[in-house]
Formats: structure tokens, C-alpha cells, sequence
């Protein structure tokens, strides 16, 4: 399934979720992100969509965009196999994303809900800055909203510091 940025907004508009959303160039890395002169340049996310060794496991790792993400850290905290980024293939797959695009909104096309979502502890009742399924727009939404969201949908989420 590939949900759209209208396809996004539709859903936060019909659970009534307030959030707003600034339209810019299509960005690929955070430092583009931080480029675009964003509201809010403080809460923008960065999202890492990681797997196991042998593709069984995938998590979505979003954190405050100026944390740094330790693998080997996170293998050992969270007993995993060994871990790596996931494919551009494993992406469109998994939740129907581009490079560029990851965001915990593409969780809601996971069909499989085999993804696990880890959330940076410092979100916790804050604004997050992520892309509604599309690196051309960036929403500012709570960030309970969308933890709300992913539950509903059957994802595990687990709120952990990083």
C-alpha cells in the first residue's frame, strides 16, 4: 500500500488531529531538511529505517534530527541480531516510501505491522516535524497524536532515550 500526502491529511483531518503543514522543495538528508528555513527547526525528526541480518526484523528508529543513532549501542540495548540500514526495496516494501520520505506515517501502510517504532523519550508530549508520506511537505503534528495513530493501526511502539 503507498499512502499519499492527501491521503495523510485526510486521515489527521477526519481524527481531527491539529497539525500544520509547510510545503517545500523535495529534501533527501536532514541538512536539506534544515535548509528549507522550517518552523519549529527544533522538533524536526530524523528517521532511520534499520533491519536485521537476515531481513526477519525491521524497526523505524525517529529521534530529535541533532542525536546521533549508535547501531551497536542499539543491538545491544534492545537484543537484536545485527543491524543495518534497510533497502531502498525493503522501504517501498515495508511502508511504501522513497529514500528521502521515511517517517512513523508510513507505518499506517504497513500491512504486515511487523515494524517496530522506537521513539526518542525526548518527544514525549512535543511537536514532531515528519514528512506525511511525501519529501516534498513537512507536518508539524504532537507527537501523542501520532503515537495514537501507530497504535491504532497494530504497530509496537516503544519510547526510549537516546
Amino acid at each position: 500500500m503507498v499512502l499519499t500526502k492527501e491521503d495523510i491529511i485526510k486521515i489527521l483531518e477526519n481524527k481531527r488531529i491539529k497539525y500544520e503543514m509547510v510545503e517545500h522543495q523535495a529534501v533527501f538528508t536532514i541538512d536539506e531538511m534544515l535548509d528549507c528555513d522550517l518552523p519549529h527547526p527544533d522538533q524536526i525528526a530524523k528517521n532511520l529505517f534499520i533491519r536485521d541480518d537476515k531481513k526477519r526484523k525491521y524497526y523505524l528508529i525517529t529521534c530529535l534530527e541533532d542525536k546521533k543513532v549508535n547501531l551497536k549501542e542499539f543491538r545491544k540495548e534492545h537484543d537484536t541480531r545485527p543491524l543495518t540500514f534497510a533497502s531502498e526495496d525493503d522501504l517501498m516494501a515495508k511502508m511504501g516510501l522513497i529514500r528521502g520520505a521515511v517517517t512513523p506515517f508510513g507505518i499506517l501502510a504497513n500491512e504486515e505491522k511487523d515494524i517496530i517504532v522506537f521513539l526518542d523519550k525526548d518527544y514525549e508530549n512535543k511537536i514532531m516535524g515528519i514528512h506525511p508520506c511525501d519529501n516534498t511537505a513537512t507536518v508539524f503534528v504532537n507527537t501523542r497524536d501520532v503515537v495514537k495513530l501507530l497504535k491504532e493501526h497494530g504497530n509496537e511502539i516503544h519510547f526510549i532515550k537516546m
